[in-house]
């Protein structure tokens, strides 16, 4: 088993416990030293501040001391999605129906190759976008290159 899917197998109880999800776990060397990361999300949909990647990191740390998953030295992070995260699981699109959002495609359908939109369907093998003019545009899952919040400034 890998060491990201052990991290989450032993943590996501207690991250969920606390009403968080454990979105991913990445294990990563950054600059020279490991990283343990955990992205988290609030179950209500609202935004992960520092405190609440405080709070986490208090919880699970002694869990990893004690069940010392990972052999080498690393240092634990803990941190938010992020605003701009892509969509990749289900449950992002899901989380995602009735906002703005930028899918950049493979290859150019109705030739363009980004569009922007409300995600107003999605089924796990396509996702629907409402465009600024009315129209709407189903999109193959597998022609999108990369799916993200649009984010307005």
């Amino acid at each position: 088993m890998k060491t990201t899917d052990t991290v989450d197998a032993l943590l996501r109880p207690t991250v969920e416990g606390m009403g968080y999800v454990l979105d991913s776990v990445e294990y990563q060397k950054e600059q020279g030293n490991w990283v343990l990361t955990l992205y988290l999300e609030r179950t209500d949909g609202s935004s992960v501040d520092m405190d609440d990647c405080e709070r986490v990191s208090r919880a699970v740390d002694p869990i990893l001391d004690a069940a010392d998953p990972i052999r080498e030295a690393y240092y634990l992070s803990v941190s938010s999605i992020g605003l701009d995260r892509p969509l990749k699981k289900d449950r992002d699109f899901a989380r995602n129906l009735g906002k703005k959002v930028t899918v950049k495609l493979y290859a150019p359908l109705e030739k363009k190759k980004e569009y922007t939109g409300t995600l107003s369907a999605f089924d796990g093998e396509s996702l629907t976008l409402e465009l600024a003019d009315g129209s709407a545009l189903e999109i193959p899952r597998k022609e999108a290159a990369q799916v993200k919040p649009y984010i307005d400034f």
